[in-house]
């Protein structure tokens, strides 16, 4: 495992520039643009959006995580991602795609018959045994994610011992458990708003580089959660702007991957940020 680098397709991806990984929700029941994305030529024009303002991976999800979520059924879910991904990859073949499953089975499956090149699991192999084991023989990047609990209980009131203790434990855990499967390329989520309060999410943005101990990638979704617009007293259309403000933090902080609706900001984002550690760079050296 190596920090620098993500193997997509034999070839190693650098994220010494932070990556953008632009969200594609075709489920008809997202926090946010839930329903949007279910027809072809929607779909073609998300992709073609999140592309052409710099994205370096589409994030496909067919299961909605918000709390509360209703369950989907692993047909469901299957038929939703198949449809989708044989109309995104005629006509963006080389797209760097990601999905977003929990499921092996559905994994197996997108990987093998539609090339598809990170599995991004919000249960960090918590809600199916099998994950592990498939990833280890599918030997794609797996972003292995922080959740308390389940996309229907997870904000019942969530409690910790020791926040950023408890997450560590969760994930020296899990890598240890994946990594034996033959895993090697692994990236970590904290999981913002999956399982934490709004006390615990600022903790954990706060405290992001702790968790740099495991020389790993780090991907933050932040994007337009209600950490931002409850907070606000705002509705989540209007959050542009204080996603964009906890992202530069979390760049600050140590995040390699900005997984967001909003791709051209995040873009800008990175950019200004990366400016700002070369100027302090030249600084120091002077």
């Amino acid at each position: 495992m190596n920090k620098g680098f993500i193997n997509i397709k034999g070839e190693l991806k650098s994220i010494g520039n932070p990556l953008t990984m632009g969200i594609l929700n075709i489920t008809p029941d997202s926090f946010f643009d839930g329903g949007k994305y279910q027809l072809q030529y929607d779909i073609e024009s998300r992709c073609e959006q999140i592309l052409y303002e710099g994205a370096d991976i589409i994030d496909i999800g067919a299961y909605s995580s918000r709390p509360g979520a209703l369950h989907v059924s692993e047909d469901e879910e299957l038929k939703r991602l198949v449809q989708a991904l044989k109309w995104i990859r005629l006509k963006y073949p080389n797209a760097v795609i990601s999905v977003d499953t929990f499921r092996a089975s559905i994994s197996q499956n997108v990987v093998n018959d539609f090339e598809v090149d990170i599995i991004n699991d919000i249960s960090g192999g918590m809600m199916d045994d099998l994950m592990f084991k498939t990833i280890g023989k599918l030997g794609v990047p797996y972003v292995l994610m922080h959740m308390l609990g389940t996309p229907q209980n997870m904000q019942n009131n969530p409690k910790y011992i020791n926040l950023i203790g408890d997450i560590s434990l969760f994930f020296s855990k899990q890598l240890k458990k994946l990594t034996s499967f033959g895993a090697k390329d692994i990236i970590l989520d904290v999981g913002f708003g999956f399982g934490k309060t709004l006390e615990h999410n600022y903790e954990l943005l706060r405290e992001l580089k702790q968790f740099e101990l495991f020389n790993l990638p780090l991907l933050v979704g932040l994007s337009r959660k209600s950490m931002i617009y409850r907070l606000l007293d705002i509705l989540p259309k209007d959050a542009l702007n204080g996603t964009t403000a906890l992202n530069t933090v979390a760049l600050l902080n140590g995040a390699n991957i900005l997984r967001v609706h909003d791709v051209k900001d995040a873009v800008e984002c990175i950019n200004l940020v990366r400016q700002l550690k070369i100027a302090g760079t030249i600084h120091d050296i002077s």
